[in-house]
This record gives C-alpha cells, sequence and structure tokens, in this order.
C-alpha cells in the first residue's frame, strides 16, 4: 500500500490530487466524474483533470492555471485534518533516521494524535513490518484513523490502534522501535523496557526543556538504557532567483526536542561514563528545580491527562488551531 491511492499513471476518479495556484496556495481535492473545483479564482472542472497525467495544468473558468499533483505525504501531513498537534516533517524525517526504523520493524508508538506519525512510521516498516499505536481519547483516535486510512485508501495491514493508556494495555513483545510523543514519558520505561528487545530503541519527543531535563535524566539513571542522546532540529529556507541568493527571513525554529536511548541487555551493566559533569550540575538547585518540576506539573496535570497524552494533545480542545510552521492549511 503506496498512499494515496495509485502512486503512477493519469488520474482517475477517486483519486487525490493537490492543486497550486500561481502564488504557491494548495487544495487538496478528491476527483469525482462530474465535480467541480470552486475557489475566489473560478471553477475546475474535475473532469478535465481525469484521464490526464500526474504533473498536468488545468485552467479555472477564469484563466487561472493550476498545477496538479498527486500529494507527497509531507504535503498531506500538513493540510490533514487534525485533533492534535502533529510531529512536523522535519522531526519526522528525524526520527526515521535516528530511530532507524527499517521495512519489517515492530514499533510502538504513543500517542497516536493525529496519525501523522502513523503515516510515516507505516511507509516506512511496510506491510511486513508492525505498528501498534496507542492514543487515550477516542476522538483523537478517531480522527487518527481516518487520516491514516484515508491515505492508505483503507485499513492498513500494518497498523493496530488501541485506545487506552500505553502502562496499562501494552502487551507487545519482541518491539523494535518504541516512539513515545507524550507529556512524561518517563513513567512509561518499566512498559517500554519489558516491550523492546535487546539492542531495540526508544525515541522520545518532547516539547520543554524541563520535559527535556526529565527524560534524559530518568533514561540515564535506568540500567536498562545505554547514554541517551539528545537533540533539536532548525529548518532554514533560502531565496534563490538569478543574483538573489540568501536565506529567507523566517525560518522553523524549535518545534520539538527528540531523546533516543538503546536497551541494554538483561544483567549487564554499561561502563560508567567519563564524561566528568559540570560542577553544581546535580547540586542542591538541580534538586530543588526537580522537587518543584514534579510538584508543578502534579498540581496543573489536568485529570484527563495521563503519560499517553502530550501537552498539546490537553490544549487541543482548548485553543483554535493555528496555521502550521511549514505552511500547511
Amino acid at each position: 500500500m503506496t498512499g494515496i491511492h495509485g502512486r503512477r499513471g493519469p488520474f482517475t476518479d477517486g483519486d487525490t490530487v493537490q492543486l497550486t495556484d500561481p502564488k504557491g496556495r494548495m487544495h487538496t481535492i478528491t476527483l469525482r466524474e462530474g465535480g467541480s473545483f470552486h475557489s475566489h479564482k473560478g471553477k475546475v472542472d474535475h473532469d478535465d483533470l481525469i484521464g490526464e497525467p500526474d504533473g498536468s495544468v488545468a485552467t479555472s473558468n477564469t484563466g487561472t492555471a493550476y498545477v496538479a499533483l498527486r500529494p507527497l505525504l509531507i504535503d498531506y501531513t500538513l493540510s490533514m485534518k487534525r485533533g492534535a498537534t502533529i510531529v512536523y516533517p522535519k522531526d519526522a524525517a528525524q526520527v526515521m533516521v535516528e530511530a532507524d526504523i527499517f521495512p519489517g520493524a515492530r514499533v510502538v508508538e504513543a500517542g497516536a494524535g493525529s496519525g501523522a506519525m502513523s503515516n510515516w512510521l507505516l511507509r516506512a516498516v511496510g506491510e511486513q513490518g508492525m505498528v501498534h499505536s496507542y492514543e487515550r481519547r477516542e476522538d483523537f483516535a478517531k480522527i487518527a484513523r481516518k487520516n491514516v486510512e484515508n491515505f492508505y485508501g483503507g485499513p492498513h495491514p500494518a497498523w493496530k490502534l488501541t485506545v487506552g493508556d500505553l502502562v496499562e494495555e501494552l502487551d507487545e513483545t519482541d518491539v523494535d522501535r518504541v516512539f513515545l510523543d507524550m507529556l512524561a514519558p518517563w513513567e512509561c520505561l518499566d512498559a517500554v523496557a519489558e516491550a523492546l528487545i535487546p539492542g531495540g530503541l526508544v525515541c522520545c519527543y518532547v516539547a520543554t526543556t524541563t520535559q527535556l531535563s526529565r527524560v534524559v535524566e530518568e533514561l540515564r539513571g535506568d540500567d536498562r538504557f545505554y547514554e541517551p542522546r539528545s537533540w533539536e532540529t532548525m529548518l532554514r529556507t533560502w531565496h534563490v532567483e538569478g543574483l538573489a541568493v540568501r536565506p529567507d527571513h523566517r525560518m522553523i525554529g524549535h518545534t520539538g526536542f527528540l531523546v533516543v536511548a538503546r536497551r541494554l541487555a538483561d544483567g549487564v551493566a554499561a561502563p560508567e561514563r567519563r564524561r566528568r559533569p559540570a560542577k553544581g550540575a546535580y547540586g542542591k538547585d538541580y534538586e530543588a528545580a526537580k522537587a518543584a518540576a514534579d510538584a508543578g506539573a502534579r498540581a496543573a496535570k489536568p485529570a484527563a491527562v495521563t503519560a499517553t497524552e502530550s501537552p498539546a494533545e490537553a490544549e487541543a480542545v482548548k485553543a483554535p488551531e493555528t496555521e502550521s510552521p511549514e505552511g500547511g492549511e
């Protein structure tokens, strides 16, 4: 299953097509015989596109030309309906490489959110792999299921979606990779360690520096995992027109931190780190800050938010969705 129906050949009835106008605005439509696309730039009949090759140009009745292409997964991700905030493509790409998601891999994901990361994982593992996604909120799970099935044209044979808490519901074993996008991933480390094979990898996606510090220190203090690595990725596009070659004035800065750690074999002890921490890094100030953060998290955490629900998921029902930093509609 390649996604968005067929990836080659002329457009057919039922195909998902992306129309891009001269100003770069994108519109995603589903072709239907006798149907039409309407905008303030006029009307484009679907019949003018059905039977035409991918990469055709359709002209509205007012003379506006649209480039018609089958959307890439990155296009679909940025335009699909959302419940929770998605993992943006620049971070999803890092997960694919740094977490080494390979064809045939057995992957556990929590939480599923709007299904964006589920689509990327399924693309990587293929039909011979398995992605088991957990999502505590049923309303988010419905959106995720619809987004995945719309992209792949139906239920994906390698995907299982469970509505529930990862810690309570996880019964997978011999798992190659675990991806955690949640408020407190450190609360799931016992369950994750039981599920992962020796040499397996856990990848955590967190938004704030306090979450980053906590998850790294918890992984570092758990003798079942090898020394974690953490980083963030920033994306800057460039303006290129003749001799005018310069970085764009806007860039995609911080969206989240990624942390990865490998599962050690049972009964082994990793060598002690030789890198000496900075003086005072784990002193009284560190302990006081950690205690204050724990107390604040307990006081601020709504009853409906658990370890499998990210901060973005918790806020999604409170605030209207804003335009994505990467240009999604």
